[in-house]
């Protein structure tokens, strides 16, 4: 996985659990939406780049 990707989907997962549980704490089921599909996109962006790891060796 190159680093700067690798980067990136740690940090939308981490943006999107924050979110999503301020969201819920705070009651704004809008931020906790936006904060699960952030954390989403994170695990999909990471699943991906695993993916093309797998297929390189």
């Amino acid at each position: 996985m190159s680093a700067s990707e690798k980067a990136k989907a740690k940090t939308e997962q981490t943006v999107g659990k924050v979110e999503k549980e301020v969201g819920r704490a705070a009651g704004n089921e809008r931020l906790a939406a936006e904060g699960e599909s952030k954390e989403a996109k994170g695990d999909l962006r990471s699943a991906k780049e695993k993916s093309k790891d797998a297929f390189k060796n």
